[in-house]
């Protein structure tokens, strides 16, 4: 990022001192903290919502896993501990509205914090960039992806699991792009292999690694770009595309880095 255009984010403890509360929590999660490729994505959600007069903040350090890879590992004790803990900081912060870049997390704290007592407005951040574009709070113009082809994979718990499938794709067709569809998709998608804690794990015997396949169907498409929501699947499809030895060729990008590459 430019040296003009950084972008201070404060965090809650930062806005409780000065007795402000912010529009929204951005939920950064794991991923989007540590992993180098990750944090591309939080960039370009910071500077979406940036762009977009978002009064937002971060909880920093005392953002930890929502438990989400313990629980999908059959751990329910530790997922228990993870997801009190942080539901005692955002309700010590009264915090009512949660966007994050990752559908894990997005599953996790909408699904199965309020029975914990934690209950919030949460949002996956290609619906928050739908409602900004709709509303007009941010601008975009296709750019150097207009005309592009393409491709959105689902990632599974944003769409199978909590039915969102059309915020993402009008979000692209924005963008002056050609959409196109893997034989898989929708209600009908393939996992990239990373769900349930695999991302975590070692691959089991078999003939075809999950990712694999599923590049294979993005590949079929004939795509100038991979399009998703989600660091794990953004490890996933990274990891295939570089199995065909088409990186030079095929990009994969989130959702957030087409929109914010184009403000």
């Amino acid at each position: 990022m430019a040296e003009e255009e950084k972008i201070v984010v404060h965090t809650m403890a930062e806005m409780t001192a000065k007795g402000e509360s912010p529009e929204v929590l951005f939920w950064v999660g794991c991923s989007g903290s540590f992993d180098d490729r990750a944090k591309k994505i939080t960039t370009s959600i910071v500077r979406i919502l940036h762009n977009a007069g978002i009064k937002f903040a971060v909880l920093g350090t005392e953002e930890s896993c929502t438990g989400d890879p313990a629980k999908r590992a059959g751990n329910e004790f530790l997922f228990q501990m993870q997801a009190i803990n942080n539901i005692n900081i955002l309700n010590g912060y009264n915090v009512k509205k949660i966007v994050t870049g990752c559908p894990h997390c997005f599953n996790t704290i909408k699904n199965e914090y309020p029975s914990l007592g934690g209950t919030y407005e949460v949002m996956h951040h290609t619906e928050f960039i739908k409602n900004l574009l709709d509303s007009g709070r941010i601008k975009i113009e296709g750019g150097s992806f207009k005309g592009k082809k393409i491709v959105f994979h689902d990632p599974c718990y944003l769409g199978r699991g909590n039915g969102i499938y059309e915020a993402p794709r009008e979000v692209i067709l924005k963008l002056d792009s050609m959409l196109s569809e893997m034989k898989r998709s929708k209600e009908k998608s393939f996992c990239c292999g990373a769900g349930g804690a695999q991302m975590f794990k070692e691959a089991e015997k078999g003939n075809k690694e999950v990712n694999i396949e599923r590049t294979e169907e993005a590949m079929q498409t004939s795509p100038d770009i991979i399009a998703t929501g989600c660091p794990f699947c953004m490890t996933m499809m990274t990891d295939g595309v570089k199995h065909f030895n088409k990186e030079a060729e095929v990009k994969v990008l989130d959702v957030a880095e087409l929109v914010a590459n184009n403000l």
